[in-house]
């Protein structure tokens, strides 16, 4: 399943003032909603906070780049695609 890791570490580091934190919360709580709407899901580990979305090429479309070991990510692949490339 495609993933990548949700750190919010930094996310108003950069601001000056408080209406620009809350700016940039709203912004994220924005793109927050809008990937629950089209399927994406919080998955917790024991380390981290992953989204995640079952569908790997909804996942591609948003841009993201899948945190998936090299070997998992060629699993997602249908062998018929594979083929296609040689």
């Amino acid at each position: 399943m495609s993933f990548f890791t949700w750190k919010d570490d930094g996310l108003t580091s950069d601001c000056t003032t408080l209406e620009a934190m809350a700016s940039r919360f709203e912004e994220t709580a924005s793109l927050i909603k809008r990937l629950s709407q089209k399927g994406f899901k919080l998955k917790k580990t024991q380390k981290n906070q992953l989204i995640i979305h079952s569908d790997p090429k909804i996942f591609d479309q948003w841009g993201f780049i899948s945190e998936e070991l090299p070997f998992k990510q060629l699993s997602i692949i249908p062998d018929d695609e594979i083929m296609e490339d040689f």
